[in-house]
């Protein structure tokens, strides 16, 4: 009888104890394909500083309001007073001080650094729920389809493309507005809630699909393996079958997708809040603190340097880290 992938690549990946020039005194040690791949992605420099990076980052946006407290600042208050007849921050590059570590806002005077804590964490919420959402939903879907085939699987093939060649900027400028009247009308005031509510149901909508389409052709390739047909012969369940048989050898494709939409929503996320839709003025957002930073690049470039040097190094920090993972789990990397 053959073996599943994980069980092969188990087998197949064993490493020395000792030197290769020793002799084999020691004996070998046999490791699973999960440990295989922390051991690589220990030994990655690219994966370690990233994910060191993106950590300092979640730890910042989880502590957000402690931040807050010791800070002594709210996202929400105005300093009017540290302004200018012109409506720009008194002093050096843009009203930094020991107060204010990276300035006010011009116009309304808002403290850019704790609308930068809390905008990091409006994003990483976010996209990390999108990309939860969009990746259980692909991983259904694509679980069926592959597994049973037939009407099902031309069903599911059928939405796939239907969404896809759906123009995604145009429903989100369409379908965000009409809500917001559905529930709120034309005056009442939008909750924060809300409108991250609506960006991760649009996420949803739209982001399933790469998920679905990379889960059924693994189940594909699988679904015919003797390990599945002995789940059947004993009896097995359609459940047991794609969760405990399936699922368990293709989760390493999954996690390197799960890695690489999260940062796809921060920037579709900041995107769409610069254009309007979604999240209002109040909700501190890296694409609100840009749009508004735009009139202002000459005499406050400070200003759009903060939120759009933060929104960089947190992207490319989940780009990096996405492309390491991708490394450690392949079990034919030389790295």
């Amino acid at each position: 009888m053959s073996l599943s992938p994980v069980e092969g690549v188990a087998l197949a990946e064993i490493e020395s104890g000792g030197d290769p020039g020793e002799p084999a005194a020691k004996g070998v040690v046999g490791r699973s394909p999960g440990q295989l791949a922390w051991l690589r992605l220990r030994r990655d420099r690219t994966a370690v500083v990233s994910g060191v990076l993106l950590i300092f980052f979640m730890v910042l946006g989880l502590s957000a309001p402690l931040i807050e407290m010791a800070y002594g600042v709210g996202p929400r208050e105005q300093f009017q007073n540290l302004l200018d007849g012109f409506g720009m921050p008194l002093g050096y590059a843009g009203g930094v001080t020991g107060d204010h570590w990276f300035g006010l806002e011009p116009g309304l005077g808002r403290d850019i650094f704790i609308r930068l804590i809390y905008g990091l964490r409006t994003s990483l919420f976010i996209a990390l729920a999108a990309a939860l959402i969009t990746a259980t939903i692909g991983v259904v879907l694509g679980a069926l389809a592959g597994y049973l085939g037939g009407w099902l699987d031309a069903v599911i093939n059928w939405i796939t493309d239907l969404t896809l060649a759906m123009p995604f900027l145009i429903i989100a400028l369409a379908l965000t507005p009409t809500l917001t009247l559905r529930f709120y009308g034309e005056r009442g005031q939008v909750s924060a809630a809300f409108g991250v509510g609506v960006l991760i149901a649009v996420f949803a909508i739209f982001g399933w699909t790469s998920t679905a389409r990379l889960v059924r052709g693994q189940v594909i390739a699988l679904r015919e393996r003797e390990f599945v047909e002995a789940a059947k012969a004993s009896g097995a369940g359609l459940g047991h079958i794609i969760f405990r048989q399936l699922l368990p050898n293709i989760w390493a494709p999954i996690l390197v997708s799960f890695s690489l939409a999260v940062p796809q929503f921060i920037t579709s996320e900041a995107a769409l809040s610069f254009i309007g839709v979604g999240l209002s003025d109040e909700t501190p957002s890296f694409g609100r603190m840009i749009y508004r930073s735009l009139d202002f690049l000459q005499t406050d470039p400070a200003y759009v340097f903060f939120p759009g040097i933060t929104i960089f190094a947190l992207v490319f920090a989940f780009n990096l880290f996405g492309d390491a993972l991708r490394d450690a789990l392949d079990p034919k990397s030389s790295r």
